[in-house]
């Protein structure tokens, strides 16, 4: 097929550092090059991919010191796919649902990942108005507060298998936290599960602007109270192999309804256990008792710490292999492009070119 890949511009495909949207789109993108498909992908000028790029601005606009306000790249985003939209036989956006009233007449070819939460209470009336647009869940947790939409499938995010190679005897003795600063992810339980722990716990993680006043009253002071925490900061994709995988385990002691959580599936591809709070999409990901623990309390927490030695660190990386690599994502979503109403064929496409009309093969869903 040939498909488009729409890519937000908050960060680079693949994102230099912090981003999972864009890792993902980065990770499908290849993998479906690599599964024969002709990929284009719309994205910041400073992607890195092996398919057609169409550079929509020079660099990703987190970066740019000189972005004030994305709204206007993105409708400039949107006027690039739109002019070459016949161009493909699937186009896929990850970019949330500011699209959805522009592409309304070729909805047919059209999918959309829906990569955050959707517990927000301004998201309903919007997909009430747009209810027949085919979406994509990356949980099925993450589908229980929206009304009645066109969901076309869930489809559970994947790693390239050789990206994050396991360390199946390694174990420094640390606790890992990865991802964001921010009152949702809440490092300040991590802090505590590991200083109750005995053991140190190592931070890496980036501080938005919006999470600075978090990061000052109540996570700063902890560093200071607890000797055995040591803040990292961001971290790019080598670095993050050796430090998940050198950890005992990964700690993901979220409060919210995360719709996946791209870091669970990081640390199990390095053979690294996850302890997780039971939030969201955690049940779906972890396999209590094999690739980690699934907890509710903090007390419950630091008894997993002491029971990490039950698992079997091959069998962590074991359940990534079946579950979670980026060749069973795309092919997730390939059977969903053949499923879309208006969806089409390559050489469908060229037999309509030539005329062909009797010769024509769609993809027709009732």
């Amino acid at each position: 097929m040939k498909i488009a890949q729409i890519a937000p511009l908050a960060e680079s495909v693949p994102p230099k550092l912090y981003g999972g949207t864009e890792r993902i789109v980065s990770y499908l993108t290849e993998a479906l090059i690599d599964q024969g498909h002709d990929v284009t992908l719309f994205a910041s000028g400073d992607s890195i991919t092996r398919a057609e790029l169409v550079p929509v601005t020079d660099m990703a606009l987190r970066l740019n010191p000189h972005v004030r306000d994305p709204i206007p790249y993105h409708m400039m985003l949107l006027d690039a796919v739109r002019q070459r939209a016949d161009e493909f036989d699937a186009l896929h956006f990850h970019i949330d649902l500011v699209h959805i009233p522009m592409f309304q007449d070729i909805i047919g070819r059209c999918i959309t990942t829906l990569h955050g939460r959707l517990d927000l209470p301004d998201l309903v009336p919007f997909y009430q108005t747009f209810p027949n647009h085919s979406l994509v869940s990356i949980s099925d947790h993450q589908r229980l507060p929206m009304p009645p939409v066109n969901w076309a499938g869930t489809v559970y995010h994947g790693l390239p298998a050789d990206l994050l190679p396991p360390k199946i005897a390694c174990d420094d003795g640390y606790l890992a936290f990865l991802g964001r600063i921010s009152p949702e992810k809440r490092p300040d339980r991590a802090i505590r599960i590991a200083a109750r722990s005995g053991k140190p716990l190592k931070i890496a993680a980036k501080i938005d602007n919006v999470d600075k006043g978090y990061w000052e009253a109540e996570i700063a002071p902890l560093l200071s109270l607890y000797p055995n925490i040591d803040f990292i900061g961001e971290i790019n994709e080598t670095q993050k192999a050796e430090f998940l995988g050198g950890a005992s385990a990964l700690l993901f002691p979220i409060d919210w309804p995360e719709p996946f959580g791209l870091v669970m599936i990081e640390a199990m591809a390095c053979a690294t256990p996850v302890i997780a709070f039971r939030c969201g999409s955690v049940p779906e990901i972890i396999d209590h008792g094999v690739s980690g623990f699934i907890v509710d309390t903090e007390d419950q927490a630091v008894e997993a710490v002491s029971r990490l030695g039950e698992l079997d660190r091959s069998a962590v990386r074991a359940a990534f292999d079946a579950r979670f690599t980026a060749d069973r994502m795309a092919a997730g979503y390939v059977s969903l492009y053949h499923a879309l109403p208006g969806a089409r064929t390559d050489a469908a496409r060229l037999r309509r070119e030539r005329g062909d009309e009797a010769e024509l093969h769609l993809q027709v869903v009732g």
